[in-house]
């Protein structure tokens, strides 16, 4: 092992039986800060909170924490894991230092989280350049945008954390908003910003979404501050999503957008008015026809005249799977569901077929989110709510 000029020592692999380590598998993570810069991004950003004669850099007790969480730790006294191996992963703070440091950002917690993303916000710049044609938005255009989800979730609590509260689901905790940049498939998604909220938040609170939708344009590389976005960033999310004031901002930021849409209460004499020869077969997740399912437009049989310009629905009806039970939405035997979008109909990609299967694969961001949860979301271990935001931007850099 050598030293480095980062936050982690430099490390070597050899033959020998002098030299090994546990917890090998942080050099993975250790070696990512070092690519993407996050270290000394996060030291400048965080310079203003670091007391002159401090041993530890506030920068790195937060890098060592987000690391302690990746391998498993759920509270700050699991940061022990990594001051076992200085060799591996130099310095580590001692518990009492770590809580002093949380304890001195939370003072202060607008201003640090903005700092904390603007180092992200670099490093993300720095990956996704060095990524080249496989950066997430490589090539975006409307045709084609970089796809941002949307998504909420519960995260419980054991005890009286500050601001915890009871669920919609008889549960008490906390409620997050998050948003992922969508990789596709094969891809784990990117966690862009995350708005902490007491347990019994409303699912669709607009100013709620509007300032995640915010905070995720602002980790974009190729975002600039007081321009709108356009048309090659989409944002996607379920009905939550869905309301008057979100869908007018969006468009007045000129984004793409994929979100669910409530039915009306008269959609089975709605969907009467449709020709059977209008509804077109839908796509499986692989792009294959099907069976059993199919698509149609409902904007010209709905009053539309208080959403934005440019809005339509599609609509989409399929017979249930076998032993699924039906549910009150349900139209002579098929479950129904619809979402509304921008985007417009021609050229590759954008037949109505295609349009619902974008928007059915916004599922990927659910996936993401049981991922962060078995990676440190799962528990907030902080008794203060200006504390655990800290918490949630080191998922954040996971």
């Amino acid at each position: 092992m050598s030293n480095s000029t980062g936050f982690y020592p430099r490390i070597q692999v050899d033959t020998t039986n002098s030299g090994a380590v546990g917890q090998a598998g942080g050099v993975l993570l250790t070696e990512t800060i070092t690519a993407a810069g996050l270290g000394p991004a996060m030291s400048a950003a965080l310079s203003g909170w670091r007391k002159p004669l401090a041993v530890h850099d506030p920068a790195k007790v937060v890098l060592d924490l987000a690391v302690t969480m990746a391998l498993g730790g759920d509270c700050l006294a699991d940061i022990a894991l990594l001051r076992s191996e200085p060799g591996l992963y130099g310095s580590v703070a001692s518990d009492a230092t770590v809580s002093r440091t949380i304890a001195a950002l939370a003072g202060d917690a607008p201003a640090v989280l903005a700092a904390i993303d603007t180092a992200r916000g670099f490093a993300r710049k720095r990956v996704w350049k060095a990524a080249g044609a496989h950066s997430p938005d490589h090539g975006a255009s409307a045709r084609t945008p970089l796809i941002v989800d949307l998504d909420a979730t519960l995260v419980g609590s054991h005890s009286e954390k500050e601001l915890a509260a009871p669920t919609y689901k008889k549960g008490f905790g906390f409620h997050p908003l998050w948003s992922f940049v969508d990789h596709g498939g094969s891809g784990t998604g990117e966690p862009l910003s995350v708005l902490l909220r007491p347990g019994n938040a409303g699912s669709n609170t607009a100013s709620d979404h509007i300032a995640v939708i915010k905070a995720a344009l602002a980790q974009l590389p190729g975002h600039r501050r007081g321009r709108r976005a356009g048309r090659a960033v989409l944002i996607r999310t379920d009905g939550a999503g869905c309301t008057h004031k979100v869908l007018t901002w969006m468009s007045g930021q000129r984004l793409s957008y994929s979100v669910g849409f409530p039915l009306p209460h008269n959609t089975s004499e709605l969907l009467e008015l449709i020709p059977a020869d209008v509804w077109t077969p839908a796509y499986d997740a692989h792009d294959q026809i099907r069976d059993g399912a199919w698509v149609a437009e409902l904007t010209g049989l709905l009053d539309m005249t208080n959403w934005p310009a440019g809005m339509r629905v599609i609509v989409r009806k399929e017979r249930p799977h076998p032993g699924a039970q039906l549910r009150i939405t349900d139209v002579d035997g098929h479950r129904i569901t619809a979402f509304a979008t921008n985007t417009k109909t021609g050229g590759v990609g954008t037949q109505l077929p295609d349009l619902e299967l974008r928007h059915r694969r916004r599922a990927r961001c659910e996936d993401r989110i049981r991922v962060s949860k078995d990676t440190g979301l799962m528990n907030l271990p902080l008794q203060g709510f200006a504390q655990n935001p800290h918490h949630l931007r080191r998922e954040l850099r996971r």
